[in-house]
């Protein structure tokens, strides 16, 4: 398996005013983006081209938005890039970034 091109750990995955996981882990690898809960089982996953990623329209710099599948999550990353050497999740937008990059649309 190729090494994933986006992976961040620590993130808080909900579904609608639900909360999946406190822990969890978001990763683009194959082609695929991949919820996980901090154990490792996956929550949800569907192929990148299908995914669509955004901010809320409201809301802190720290959240993004994915639709898998016809479900929508609420992903809490973090507001800024963690430093160097420093543990906790990317920015938002990195993780935005990254599913429009990985689709392959141009911005």
């Amino acid at each position: 398996m190729a090494d994933p091109e986006f992976r961040a750990t620590g993130v808080r995955i909900g579904k609608r005013l639900r909360s999946l996981t406190r822990a969890g882990t978001v990763r683009i690898s194959d082609g695929r983006v991949e919820l996980l809960t901090s154990y490792g089982s996956e929550i949800d996953s569907a192929p990148v081209q299908a995914v669509r990623a955004s901010r809320p329209w409201f809301g802190p710099d720290d959240r993004a938005l994915a639709d898998l599948n016809g479900k929508r999550y609420l992903l809490t990353l973090g507001e800024r890039d963690p430093a160097p050497g420093e543990p906790g999740p990317p920015a938002a937008r990195r993780f935005i970034e990254a599913v429009h990059r990985a689709a392959g649309h141009r911005r």
